[in-house]
């Protein structure tokens, strides 16, 4: 297995299982660090990076954006946001009479330009939208090209990259999950021993909360109130790797997806539109030194940044709200935000967000 030549499903399950087998003196499970704990945030506001979760805004007044902290290992950070009628539709050409725009596979050096102002239609979801030139689906997920790293060969990490992906279309684009269903494709690539990633997975879904939310990981909208338009999600992103503890291959990947939506009941036509960031860190484990099921990845970390998803949400589905029900609405209480700029870190975003409660969106 130490040749570069391309492996099958089957060369692969069977080579991470013979080198796990019996192998003494490895950890039970890897290290728990890809969950959510409470208070943190109000505890220790201005500490050091930790284990944080959200602030609530103190009440909701307007339209606004619910943020969700986390640093590092723990996981979140939410922007639920809306403008008002007037915005939805200030930027882009839409309909794809431009060309689609090359693979991000580094990070910008600014957010999208400013473009006529167009509103999206069912015909044409994605006009007055940067992502009327992004990528659909998988397409707009740029990976980089493999090499030996850590316990892999280049061919085991080509493999690990269209993995991890798949987890990402698993759990973001799954025609399925985004109509409310569990994400069970999704939930099978993890790695069953991590134990408290399972706790998370089995609290979300059976209570979720601020605390347990699925949509930290998962798309997914309520069926009885919206559906998607079309069958498209536009994506723009990219997927790098690195060598982790314990010669483990890291995958981390940061990408920005949108979903337009209409409202359930039949002959809705007003088309409004969820924008979902998030960076989730992927770990493909070496069998002989951790404990893992074969195929599946452990969980380092995840962030996610939320626009027009429902503001103070813990419902576990994105509840987006539409113009006519943001008519007469005010403004939210913190910062604005461009839900379509990527030029900076998911990092960098939370610590703008630190200790806030609801934002506007600039754009939808």
């Amino acid at each position: 297995m130490s040749g570069d030549k391309e492996i099958s499903d089957q060369e692969w399950e069977r080579f991470l299982r013979d080198a796990g087998a019996d192998t003494q003196g490895a950890p039970k499970e890897p290290s728990a660090r890809a969950r959510m704990v409470g208070r943190r945030l109000r505890e220790e506001p201005g500490g050091p990076e930790g284990w944080r979760t959200h602030r609530p805004p103190p009440r909701r007044r307007g339209v606004k954006a619910w943020y969700v902290v986390g640093m590092a290992a723990a996981a979140a950070l939410l922007v639920v946001a809306l403008a008002s009628d007037q915005v939805a539709g200030w930027f882009g050409s839409g309909g794809g009479e431009k060309p689609p725009l090359a693979a991000e596979s580094e990070r910008p050096t600014g957010a999208p330009r400013l473009e006529a102002a167009q509103l999206p239609t069912v015909e044409h979801p994605f006009r007055g939208s940067p992502a009327a030139r992004w990528g659909d689906g998988t397409a707009g997920i740029h990976l980089p090209p493999a090499r030996a790293t850590g316990w892999m060969s280049k061919s085991q990490v080509a493999r690990a990259l269209t993995r991890s992906r798949d987890f990402l279309a698993a759990s973001s684009l799954d025609e399925d999950v985004l109509r409310g269903q569990r994400p069970t494709k999704a939930i099978a690539l993890i790695n069953p021993r991590q134990q408290d990633v399972q706790d998370y997975l089995a609290a979300a879904f059976r209570t979720p909360s601020r605390k347990n939310d699925p949509l930290l990981l998962f798309s997914r909208f309520p069926k009885d109130e919206v559906r998607p338009v079309g069958d498209v999600v536009k994506t723009r992103g990219r997927i790098t790797f690195r060598e982790g503890k314990r010669g483990a291959v890291e995958v981390v990947s940061d990408v920005t997806y949108v979903y337009p939506v209409v409202r359930a009941a039949g002959g809705s036509d007003e088309v409004a539109r969820t924008i979902v960031r998030r960076e989730v860190v992927m770990s493909w484990d070496d069998p002989a030194r951790v404990i893992t099921r074969p195929g599946t990845l452990s969980l380092v970390s995840y962030k996610a940044d939320f626009t027009n998803g429902g503001c103070d949400n813990d419902t576990g589905y994105f509840t987006p709200t539409f113009g006519s029900q943001r008519a007469g609405t005010g403004s939210g209480d913190g910062p604005e935000v461009d839900p379509y700029d990527r030029s900076t870190s998911m990092d960098e975003r939370m610590r703008e967000a630190a200790g806030v409660g609801c934002g506007t969106a600039t754009r939808s």
